[in-house]
């Protein structure tokens, strides 16, 4: 694809990821395993050259939501150890032992069924979710009864249990998280004490540190982190805490029109915007469709020769308009920043974000797969 003939893009800077990569790295205890979390696409920077790079600088896992992310990178020649976070029906067991991916294992139920549906088809490596207040899967830590079925299914044919594992719920709030991270971590030391001490097996690999935590808790990292978001120079809460990050993603549309527009004039759908006074307008090749969510219509500015354009009317599904008054020498052709470093001016995703009412997470997973990644 050539720049020139892309409505719009997303720049993919794998410099920046390294960076991060080893600022997370530095923050770690020594020997210290790195899980890189690259489900949902990498956040939507692209599975296959995330994972790639983070093979490239010695990571020692991978994390994806689901069975067909985890096809996704063995198809694409990723050979390091791939952790799947959520439920694979048992089914399928046998395929993640033929793909050699470890799968989360969070009920007696399913992993009696893995099990029975293993037989004659080799192992399947598993970690134990140990549900610690999030609230979501796993086997209860403060309910005996549900350790006890976990260290059964620890026992069962077939299944190898190389960790055990628990979620954070507020480790990226501050300061208001403490108090709940520290005895969801103590929930989590406890559970892993009674499945060890009655299945009278060791976990190798023991984990809870997300990127929340690798935030303000790196402490609690035990055998290995498993940083997200950090990983893609974006912080989970406001308070980076001397962790200096270099975002990797930027977003950038081409301006396909300029409109002159007489007081009185609306624009786009709906009609909610009405020119107060004489304006120059441009229209800019990015809309829902690609990411750039309606919620945000006439919240933001885009950032066009290095200065602000505030996005006008409603977002289209393909389009939308920004006031470039006060830029007069913007043409078609011309490259808007939606987010990202335009010149000396840097537009944060996070701004958008808070005009949205969301999280930079949902914003940069959101970028349409019809965006094209340029990696730099």
């Amino acid at each position: 694809m050539k720049l020139d003939t892309a409505r719009c893009w997303a720049e993919i800077d794998l410099s920046a990821l390294e960076h991060n990569y080893r600022a997370i790295r530095a923050r770690l205890p020594e020997g210290c395993r790195f899980l890189g979390v690259v489900k949902a696409d990498a956040y939507g920077h692209g599975a296959l050259p995330a994972a790639g790079k983070l093979a490239e600088l010695g990571a020692d896992y991978l994390a994806v939501a689901g069975l067909d992310e985890a096809e996704e990178l063995r198809a694409g020649g990723v050979s390091l150890p791939v952790l799947i976070l959520g439920r694979t029906d048992p089914a399928f067991t046998p395929r993640l032992a033929e793909l050699e991916v470890t799968q989360t294992v969070a009920s007696l139920a399913d992993a009696q069924a893995m099990s029975a549906a293993l037989a004659g088809h080799g192992r399947v490596k598993v970690h134990l979710k140990l549900d610690t207040g999030m609230g979501r899967l796993g086997f209860r830590a403060d309910r005996e009864e549900e350790l006890a079925e976990a260290s059964r299914a620890m026992a069962l044919p077939g299944l190898v249990p190389e960790g055990v594992f628990t979620h954070f719920a507020v480790s990226d709030e501050l300061p208001g998280g403490g108090a709940y991270t520290r005895e969801q971590f103590a929930r989590f030391t406890a559970g892993v004490r009674f499945l060890e001490e009655t299945s009278g097996k060791t976990f190798a690999i023991r984990h809870c540190a997300n990127s929340g935590a690798v935030l303000h808790y790196p402490e609690y990292a035990l055998d290995m982190a498993r940083p997200g978001l950090l990983l893609y120079g974006l912080y989970p809460d406001p308070h980076p805490d001397g962790l200096e990050l270099r975002p990797v993603m930027a977003v950038k549309a081409q301006v396909c029109a300029v409109r002159h527009y007489a007081a009185g004039d609306t624009v786009s759908y709906g009609r909610t915007f009405r020119a107060e006074k004489p304006m120059t307008g441009a229209v800019i090749a990015m809309g829902y469709a690609d990411g750039l969510h309606r919620v945000l219509s006439g919240r933001f500015s885009m950032l066009l020769h290095g200065r602000p354009a505030p996005q006008i009317g409603r977002i289209c599904m393909d389009m939308c308009m920004v006031d470039i008054t006060n830029i007069p020498e913007v043409c078609p052709g011309d490259v808007a920043t939606v987010f990202g470093q335009d010149g000396a001016a840097f537009q944060p995703v996070e701004a958008l974000a808070e005009a949205a009412g969301t999280i930079s997470y949902e914003l940069v997973c959101a970028m349409s797969r019809r965006v094209p990644r340029i990696y730099r």
